[in-house]
């Protein structure tokens, strides 16, 4: 696919999925293709949606490398078209950073989320050559993932500029910069898909963004479809105020979760069984979530409208 073809589909709710296991911690790939098969049912479909998996939020990091190549291909068929699947690269080397965005793309992947290298420590000219080498490498469309938050992790807007006619760059995960403003995005749209991955969604779709991060879109999709269509009617404010209703709340709970147990899943997953679609725990060192988190969970979904089981 070309460039505009890749943009026309990076776009919408992009969807990051935890990853299901068994009791024994394996990945349980029969209930993520029973998963994916729901969320196109339920409305995440081209246009409306991405399902991102194997990224941070699917545990990648603790997916071995003979795992997360066949979970990508797992949802990609379940997929069946319907809805386009991307996998995630996070803080590798040029070398293998190409070698795993081919292998994601022979598993029906249609784009890849990269970080920078980060544990290279690189600077912004390394940074340029690592996606300049990514893109020249591969077929598929990549989201680059911003972290700011980590050291040698920043973009700066001028290097992203740099990357607007590398034929495969064709999103990008956007969040409040370290060191620069949160608007420089607006330069930047008319040459990327801005997809908003942190609270500003109505900001971001003024100033040209098509998409965001989706906070719980595996346990009820619709409640992400109908802030997407309020950001793509132009009605920010009420997006922004649905966002903020449900999110702001789950994110209280994740603070005191954490207190117990890390784990970026832990929520998500927490809140899909709270929903009626337990899908496990994640690896240790993380905790499984507590009857205690499922009841308050449950009560405050229900306080939301949500249809709890």
């Amino acid at each position: 696919m070309n460039r505009e073809e890749l943009k026309d589909l990076m776009r919408g709710i992009i969807v990051a999925t935890p990853t299901p296991f068994d009791d024994n911690f394996e990945i349980d790939h029969g209930k993520m293709a029973n998963l994916t098969d729901w969320w196109v049912d339920s409305g995440l479909v081209e246009g409306k949606a991405v399902i991102k998996c194997v990224s941070v939020m699917g545990e990648v990091s603790q997916l071995a490398d003979d795992e997360w190549p066949f979970l990508v291909r797992t949802v990609a068929r379940a997929a069946n078209g319907k809805v386009p699947v991307i996998g995630g690269i996070h803080g590798k080397d040029t070398k293998r950073s190409i070698d795993d965005a081919k292998r994601a793309q022979e598993m029906g992947a249609i784009g890849i989320q990269v970080s920078p290298p980060l544990f290279n420590d690189p600077n912004q000219d390394d940074i340029l050559r690592y996606f300049q080498a990514l893109s020249d490498g591969i077929d598929i469309g990549i989201m680059i993932y911003n972290n700011p938050w980590y050291p040698h992790g920043e973009i700066m807007a001028d290097t992203f500029m740099k990357m607007a006619d590398f034929e495969h760059v064709v999103a990008i995960k956007w969040c409040q910069p370290r060191s620069y403003e949160y608007g420089e995005m607006e330069a930047l749209a008319p040459h990327f898909n801005i997809l908003e991955n942190g609270t500003n969604l109505a900001e971001c779709f003024r100033l040209g963004g098509v998409g965001f991060l989706d906070e719980q879109a595996t346990a009820y999709p619709q409640h992400e479809l109908d802030i997407l269509a309020f950001l793509e009617a132009g009605k920010y404010d009420e997006g922004q105020a649905l966002w903020d209703s449900v999110t702001n709340p789950l994110r209280d709970v994740y603070v005191k979760m954490t207190e117990r147990s890390g784990g970026q899943a832990r929520l998500k997953k927490a809140v899909m069984e709270a929903m009626g679609m337990p899908i496990g725990s994640m690896r240790p060192p993380s905790l499984p979530h507590s009857e205690d988190e499922l009841d308050e969970l449950r009560g405050l979904m229900r306080g939301f409208g949500w249809p709890v089981p």
